[in-house]
């Protein structure tokens, strides 16, 4: 897909991801707008210090706020929609407040989509949303069923929705690289549980996955990357490893392993080679529309980070982890502390 001269906005635009996604466009095409949507004025001021291009608008609003959305939206051809509450333990202790952004706000942008003629519209789900255990997973679950049944809405020659699904992003603000990094330095890492592992990439790969899939998608898909997994013991040994390790206990909402595809989702995944693709139950989905270059998944396969294959060692997270550059990763968190504070 060649996004030159194309109009794209992102929602949640100044996160991790939002600035590694504007960073990547921008190296790659000339879009006749590139817009981020965000409710922080502070962040908006600092990505428009580190990208000085004429394409860029900042508009400041939330995914909450219906109206704003309309406005937005405004002939614009593509939407990544990447704002989210995505801490756990803030989504446990306020959860009304999850529910009002990442349901209601998914409905949203829907309806904003659908009704300003947007082309495409791919959302940024979880592996937390499989099996849900906390509020966070719930309401991403919510908003993934919201944004592929919003094609229903659409019609079939309306605005197309797809979802991308993946795991933890090495390098993120919610990201534990830094924390561990930071501990080290007090001779002391805390772990909730050694027992626990995860799947994970890079912010690059993940911003590359989801403009695959934006070209790719032909509306109603959930896109799965083929991930590697860690395990919790492996990236204390690849950054901490002569620390005095104290086990703290899991946390509410937290799983021991994370699932990407369940049992049921598999009955209706084809494997690419490098991904699968999630294809809707519905009517509207048809044979045209069906990935028939992939292959059928068996009974009872299910991709968790507990039994997945693809496992990282201590030397190859610390290899990932020297690409990173682990203190930009922590000088990165450190600055948003700052801003949250």
């Amino acid at each position: 897909m060649d996004l030159t001269d194309s109009v794209i906005l992102i929602t949640g635009g100044t996160g991790s991801f939002g600035n590694q996604f504007v960073e990547t466009v921008l190296r790659r095409w000339r879009p006749r707008k590139l817009i981020v949507l965000s409710r922080d004025e502070l962040k908006q001021h600092e990505m428009r210090q580190r990208f000085d291009d004429p394409c860029l608008r900042f508009f400041l609003g939330d995914i909450r706020d219906r109206d704003r959305l309309y406005r937005a939206f405004q002939g614009v051809d593509y939407v990544v929609h990447a704002a989210a509450l995505k801490q756990v333990p803030a989504a446990e202790y306020n959860p009304f407040e999850v529910v009002k952004t990442n349901i209601l706000g998914g409905q949203n942008i829907v309806d904003a989509a659908i009704d300003s003629g947007v082309k495409r519209v791919i959302a940024l789900s979880t592996d937390k949303a499989v099996n849900p255990v906390n509020l966070y997973g719930a309401t991403k679950l919510c908003m993934e069923k919201l944004l592929i049944q919003g094609n229903s809405y659409a019609g079939s020659d309306g605005t197309k929705f797809s979802v991308v699904r993946y795991g933890n992003v090495a390098g993120s603000r919610g990201s534990v690289i830094p924390i561990f990094w930071q501990q080290r330095l007090t001779g002391k890492v805390t772990v909730t549980d050694p027992r626990m592992t995860r799947f994970w990439l890079t912010l690059e790969r993940g911003v590359d996955f989801v403009l695959r899939s934006l070209d790719l998608m032909r509306g109603g898909e959930v896109f799965v990357p083929k991930l590697p997994t860690m395990g919790i013991m492996d990236l204390v040994e690849a950054i901490a490893p002569d620390c005095e390790i104290e086990v703290t206990g899991i946390r509410p909402g937290e799983k021991l392993h994370e699932v990407m595809i369940s049992a049921d989702d598999a009955r209706l995944t084809r494997e690419l080679d490098d991904m699968f693709v999630i294809e809707p139950a519905h009517a509207w989905w048809t044979t045209e529309r069906a990935w028939q270059g992939g292959r059928p998944l068996p009974d009872g396969f299910v991709y968790s980070s507990e039994t997945n294959p693809w496992k990282l060692t201590p030397a190859e997270l610390r290899e990932m982890l020297e690409r990173l550059g682990l203190p930009k990763v922590v000088e990165r968190r450190e600055r948003a502390l700052r801003t949250v504070a």
